[in-house]
């Protein structure tokens, strides 16, 4: 028997076939995938040390309906990604984002959510299906909504859970402005465009010597930044405990056109613009006024409008 991170643990009744119990392997002890193996139950949430016997068999996440015997299933070794090329799902990439937002170590954060780091990893990193407990200790850990680890809400803007009973708002200084801007993210550039209608459009920023650069098209509606004093705007809201915070920079807008600027743009960049097509165009604003609010429970704790 042979087993991955993340499978599932089935015990039969020998009389009947019939699943009588089920868990999620969340801890291995042989590189191999053989037993033993740490075993969350499905029915009380606790993790035990198991040894299967012949009337247990392991559901693989990636093989076969409910029910398939996968016993003979590839060692982790063999079946997971090669190294350097790590395949994350949804759940995985929202569980990693969530976690650094919070500034927590994989260590931590799995410590928290009562399960071992190796699988905290596991989900991390590769496709997975987590059960229901699973995902209510980490949405818990990390401060967020099991609905939010699994994208729901994604077509919804932010913003919409309830107002603080006691909120606090205050001002931020412009050093605490800057660290919110951090090295790069989505923001957005207001600007008038040629037909004389303001606009705001979100765009892919870096933050480079202090400017806020992004690209986009020549042409372009953000294009028509460049050449006057812009307003660029980043924010993040929390919905799972209505805190949040924003930042206003404003600050005259400049194409970047020196080649070796451009070619140090290019290569530094964190991401591409997430529109895509040909976004040639770097557009550098460098902020003279930089002001930010933050909303947080009057109590003090710490992390919005102008």
């Amino acid at each position: 028997m042979r087993a991955h991170l993340g499978d599932q643990l089935v015990i039969e009744s020998p009389a009947t076939g019939a699943a009588r119990r089920d868990g999620e392997i969340v801890g291995l002890h042989h590189e191999d995938g053989t037993p033993p193996y740490d075993v969350r139950w499905s029915d009380t949430d606790e993790v035990t040390l198991v040894f299967p016997g012949p009337d247990a068999h392991v559901r693989h996440l990636d093989h076969g309906p409910p029910g398939t015997d996968t016993s003979e299933a590839q060692p982790a070794s063999e079946a997971a990604p090669q190294a350097g090329a790590p395949n994350p799902g949804d759940v995985g990439r929202r569980v990693a984002v969530e976690r650094r937002r919070r500034g927590l170590s994989r260590g931590e954060a799995a410590r928290r959510a009562r399960m071992s780091p190796d699988y905290l990893a596991y989900l991390e990193e590769h496709p997975a299906d987590p059960t229901v407990a699973t995902l209510i200790r980490l949405a818990d850990a990390l401060g967020t909504t099991v609905s939010a680890l699994r994208g729901a809400g994604v077509d919804t803007p932010p913003g919409q859970g309830h107002a603080l009973l006691h909120p606090h708002l205050r001002d931020l200084t412009p050093e605490e402005c800057r660290a919110l801007l951090s090295t790069h993210g989505v923001g957005r550039i207001a600007v008038t465009t040629p037909d004389g209608r303001p606009a705001i459009f979100p765009v892919n920023y870096e933050i480079v010597d202090d400017d806020i650069v992004f690209r986009t098209a020549p042409g372009s509606a953000a294009a028509a930044a460049v050449g006057t004093d812009a307003a660029f705007e980043v924010d993040h809201m929390d919905d799972a405990s209505s805190q949040g915070w924003s930042v206003l920079a404003v600050g005259p807008a400049s194409a970047v056109t020196e080649t070796a600027a451009v070619r140090r743009l290019v290569q530094h960049a964190h991401t591409a613009p997430w529109a895509g097509g040909k976004r040639e165009m770097w557009v550098a604003i460098r902020p003279v006024r930089l002001t930010g609010r933050r909303i947080t429970p009057a109590d003090g704790q710490a992390a919005m409008g102008h």
